[in-house]
């Protein structure tokens, strides 16, 4: 591994990560209404998409899905109208004025709820083509090819990423759980949050069907 290439790296993750998303925003968003243990349910989750997505990149499927551009169209087709089912939930649950979710989208309490958490996030994590298209395009650069072996570093620094981002996120849902009083304080507080993170998460959908290849 070359340092400073894999310094730099973490570097562009740890801003990306930091720029809100919609894994972020669904990750604050469940941090504040149902607490911190629900939102870290939702980036393991989210970790676990990204593992996926690396895995498809040094497979070499990710520069397939970037250089087809029907099939880039279909998977970004299927990731917006994800996000978009989540933020029309939202727009419902703050419409009904309950401090919690529907129960079809809720992270209720129970046997499941975790399990549910978990699966948000991995959908969320991995229903962003771009993401696909960004790690094939900017991972390989951070390859230093006269070590040899490129797959494995790009492994490497590829999960050393990954560890940075969910970092990151964890820090985001614990300054977001902090808030959780306050927010619980007045159900308009609340249902001005849930109001807005819906229509962030439908403008990210529309944002994601709208681009260009």
């Amino acid at each position: 591994m070359n340092p400073s290439l894999l310094v730099g790296f973490l570097t562009l993750s740890a801003v990306l990560s930091a720029i809100p998303g919609p894994s972020v925003l669904l990750e604050t968003g469940r941090a504040i209404t149902l607490g911190r243990r629900s939102a870290m349910w939702i980036v393991l989750g989210n970790a676990m998409g990204g593992l996926v997505l690396l895995a498809l990149v040094l497979a070499g499927l990710g520069a397939i899905v970037a250089a087809s551009a029907k099939l880039f169209m279909a998977v970004k087709v299927l990731g917006a109208c994800y996000l978009f089912w989540l933020g029309v939930n939202a727009l419902r649950s703050a419409r009904a004025g309950s401090v919690n979710e529907p129960p079809a989208a809720a992270d209720v309490l129970g046997r499941t709820s975790w399990a549910r958490s978990v699966r948000q996030g991995f959908l969320v994590g991995v229903a962003n083509p771009k993401s696909i298209v960004s790690l094939t395009a900017v991972l390989p650069q951070f390859v230093d090819h006269p070590r040899g072996n490129p797959v494995l570093q790009m492994l490497v620094i590829g999960l050393t990423g990954g560890v940075v981002q969910a970092f990151i996120e964890t820090i985001c849902v614990c300054a977001a759980g902090s808030m959780r009083t306050w927010f619980l304080g007045g159900r308009r507080r609340i249902r001005v949050l849930k109001a807005g993170g819906g229509v962030a998460m439908i403008a990210f959908a529309s944002r994601l069907a709208l681009e260009s290849p």
